[in-house]
């Protein structure tokens, strides 16, 4: 169970720290003042700041988030609570340059205490103009914090002077504010904000493919396990431990080459050339047969007709390694097939081909399978989170409100009428999203005890 546990933990929290650090980049790339980057949600257990970010670990697992500047500002002139946040944060910022200056106050009393004393510093030539040099800067002061810092040494007080811009900021500042906030980017910059997260982890999939390609993955090799009564396979005179070599004169080397032959035969004659281990030696034997047609289950959890010959693998594999230009091209292809497989599967749940019931899983079987898979070896784990890096992925740009896909769809109509929906709008579709989360949370969830109970 600790096993499961932690599996589950490291992989989930690498899947959503790529997702996180796919929106953290773009927005850097767009100019976007990023607050906070959080892994896990709050209470903050452990972070620290660098730059103009905070970076922490929540005690609730299983989630994470970017905090960019102007996530709660609305579609009006900012209010005064916004305009106090974003002081607050600039102040951290002059803090955080002052401390690795000489000249600056020591990091000692409040902040408050050392912030006024850095607006002193600042504002100590005859035009009372802030300067940078005067607390370290190697850079000019940008616009708010020197209004900022002009406003703390004319009050005499820091408070006073978040009060005073807050309740009459600057132009200067509002502007300054508008140019770093998400909101105001223009929409080609929201979008590749939002969709970095999901192609993220999409991305993240051929790269851990081609890892695990290098490495090695276990092969299923074609060892026959147990024979069908009354198949094919069967009359023409197929064991238990027959290794079969090739079909139609054509080599195999894996239990997945036998059957993609067999059910692309089309019900045609096959010839198969086995070895068959008989007192301690491999002697050659050929068998013919022809594939009939049966109802086998499928990926998506239903049945499905197919052509068989009636064999099952016994479970002999070895360790497969390809070459680094192999291992890309291959990490690419499969990328592209399991995608297409997750896709087809969350269609089929969504128009009801596939029970739901049968289909989702919540955080107890992802553990469970998390565990397993660990218990299996690197390969294993690691195929485990390209699955669900790539579910991950796709399922975040549903055009869900709470998902990344509802920011999407709420700049769709933005684009098409020119204009953001309004803010009351977007709230009541945030509303209904997060209803329809929490209750798909706890029917997975219900599902995950009902499959324990039920064995």
């Amino acid at each position: 169970m600790l096993i499961s546990i932690i599996a589950a933990a490291a992989v989930l929290g690498l899947l959503v720290l790529v997702h996180e650090v796919g929106h953290f980049l773009v927005a850097k790339w767009a100019g976007v003042r990023v607050v906070r980057f959080s892994i896990g949600y709050p209470p903050r257990i452990f972070g620290f700041r660098r730059g103009e970010t905070d970076y922490s670990i929540g005690a609730t697992p299983f989630g994470g988030y970017v905090k960019m500047l102007g996530d709660e500002i609305g579609d009006d002139h900012p209010v005064a609570q916004d305009v106090q946040a974003y002081l607050e944060e600039i102040g951290k910022d002059l803090l955080g340059s002052a401390q690795k200056s000489s000249i600056a106050p020591p990091a000692s009393g409040s902040e408050e205490d050392r912030l006024l004393a850095i607006a002193r510093l600042a504002c100590a030539d005859a035009h009372g103009q802030a300067g940078a040099t005067a607390i370290g800067l190697t850079r000019p002061l940008h616009s708010d914090e020197a209004i900022l810092l002009e406003e703390i040494a004319a009050k005499g007080s820091v408070r006073d002077a978040f009060s005073s811009i807050g309740e009459h900021p600057p132009a200067a500042l509002v502007r300054r504010m508008r140019e770093r906030s998400f909101p105001s980017q223009p929409l080609f910059k929201r979008v590749a904000i939002v969709l970095a997260g999901p192609l993220a982890n999409v991305a993240l999939a051929p790269v851990l493919l081609t890892v695990v390609f290098l490495y090695g993955v276990p092969r299923l090799l074609p060892v026959v396990g147990q024979v069908k009564k009354d198949l094919p396979a069967e009359r023409a005179g197929l064991k238990p431990g027959d290794h079969i070599v090739s079909i139609n004169g054509k080599p195999i080397a894996a239990w997945d080459d036998l059957s993609s032959m067999v059910k692309s035969s089309g019900g045609s004659v096959i010839a198969l050339t086995l070895e068959r281990t008989d007192g301690g030696q491999k002697l050659p034997i050929s068998a013919v047969l022809q594939a009939v047609r049966d109802n086998q289950s499928t990926v998506y959890g239903d049945t499905a007709s197919a052509w068989i010959i009636g064999v099952t693998p016994r479970g002999d594999s070895e360790l497969h390694r390809v070459g680094p230009l192999g291992a890309v091209e291959r990490a690419f292809l499969e990328t592209g097939r399991i995608t297409s497989t997750l896709v087809v599967g969350i269609v089929r749940i969504i128009d009801g081909s596939t029970p739901a019931r049968q289909a989702l899983g919540g955080p107890i079987m992802i553990a469970q399978l998390a565990g397993r898979e660990a218990r299996a070896g690197f390969a294993s784990i690691a195929l485990f989170a390209v699955m669900l890096s790539i579910e991950l992925g796709i399922i975040n740009v549903l055009p869900v409100p709470m998902l990344d896909g509802g920011h999407l769809l709420f700049f769709l109509f933005e684009g098409v009428r020119g204009r953001p929906l309004q803010l009351r709008h977007r709230e009541i579709a945030q509303q209904v999203g997060l209803f329809l989360l929490v209750t798909l949370m706890a029917f997975v969830i219900i599902n995950d005890i009902s499959r324990i109970v039920q064995g």
